[in-house]
């Protein structure tokens, strides 16, 4: 079989510090590479892989205030396209932009679905001719029709087992109201414990006004984009990862990798966490805001599972992550649903 990878730009493929499509773009096809697949890997052009390389873009435009993504993405997909006609199928990994072309492709298209922006995206999937994968149950559309849905899998080798673990917290993920890193202040404060901030700042009016006041380098740090050679570190070492979002979150990366090295989770119910989180055992849920009575009340009920979070077994977390989202099994469940289409 022979696969077009077309892969996003924002950022190189693997990512040097953020960039979680690319991330799971990478792994997906190393381990495709790995099984004999032939891939061709359409990506920053420096991007490192085992995949035959092809693309456009120097480098992650992203990192690069003089490029315009909307060009650049542009250009992308057109380059893929007029290749598409070489390859089994197209597998889209780059949101809703290819879909907008799609009928130019020449062979079968498969786009994993990261997420939706936004409601007015919706018009490119319903009118183009791909094949969808969710990423979660919950982050599906009832105005699409899927092929399945595959979980993120994670390098597992690169996220090992902490069995022992200090008193912090850790909230790791972008700084944006989203994400609610001023939440994960207050439940670190009102725990008693240490917190550890890390991701890139999204949102620098909500950075300067919630979040910067509080960073003193002791009570609660900030540690910036954290890439992968700290990553394993960083999570392993907190007693508890802290997730208490303000949106739908469509799968949450840094909460399966944080459960790889057995460190548990903390998260509010929205999205997909009800399907990630397995409670009781990889950590627990606490309701939203309006469920419990407002902010006071999701703090109080988030400092409640902190400690109860704390004391799950560890080496039990990571079993349970690496029995569900291991990379081979994510590839696994590509493969069969590519053979469906192919």
């Amino acid at each position: 079989m022979r696969v077009a990878m077309l892969g996003p730009i924002a950022w190189r493929t693997p990512p040097t510090h953020y960039g979680p499509w690319e991330l799971v773009t990478s792994l997906l096809t190393e381990a495709l590479v790995a099984r004999g697949v032939d891939v061709t890997l359409f990506a920053t052009l420096d991007s490192k892989t085992a995949a035959t390389l092809d693309g456009v873009s120097p480098h992650g435009y992203a990192e690069d205030p003089s490029m315009d993504g909307r060009v650049w993405e542009a250009i992308h997909v057109a380059h893929v396209l007029a290749r598409s006609g070489e390859f089994d199928l197209v597998h889209n990994q780059l949101d809703w932009l290819p879909l907008a072309f799609a009928q130019h492709c020449k062979v079968p298209m498969v786009t994993t679905i990261h997420g939706f922006s936004g409601a007015g995206i919706l018009p490119a999937y319903a009118r183009a001719r791909s094949h969808y994968i969710a990423i979660s149950d919950a982050d599906r559309s009832p105005d699409l029709d899927y092929l399945a849905t595959i979980y993120h899998g994670i390098d597992l080798d690169a996220l090992p087992l902490r069995a022992t673990a200090g008193d912090d917290l850790v909230a790791f993920g972008r700084i944006h109201p989203d994400k609610g890193t001023a939440d994960a202040i207050r439940i670190a404060r009102k725990a008693g414990r240490r917190l550890v901030i890390c991701g890139i700042v999204q949102d620098s009016r909500y950075f300067a006004e919630q979040i910067e006041p509080h960073i003193d380098g002791d009570r609660v740090r900030y540690l910036g984009s954290v890439g992968p050679a700290d990553r394993a570190e960083v999570l392993g070492s907190a007693a508890v990862l802290l997730h208490p979002i303000a949106f739908d979150e469509p799968f949450g990366l840094s909460v399966v990798e944080s459960m790889a090295c057995g460190t548990p989770v903390v998260a509010y119910r929205r999205g997909s966490m009800a399907e990630v989180v397995d409670e009781g055992v990889t950590g627990f849920l606490v309701g939203s805001a309006e469920s419990v009575g407002g902010v006071g009340g999701v703090v109080d009920a988030a400092v409640a599972a902190v400690d109860r979070a704390a004391r799950l077994d560890r080496r039990a977390v990571r079993v349970r992550a690496a029995s569900r989202f291991g990379v081979d099994r994510m590839t696994d469940e590509y493969l069969r649903a590519y053979a469906r289409i192919a």
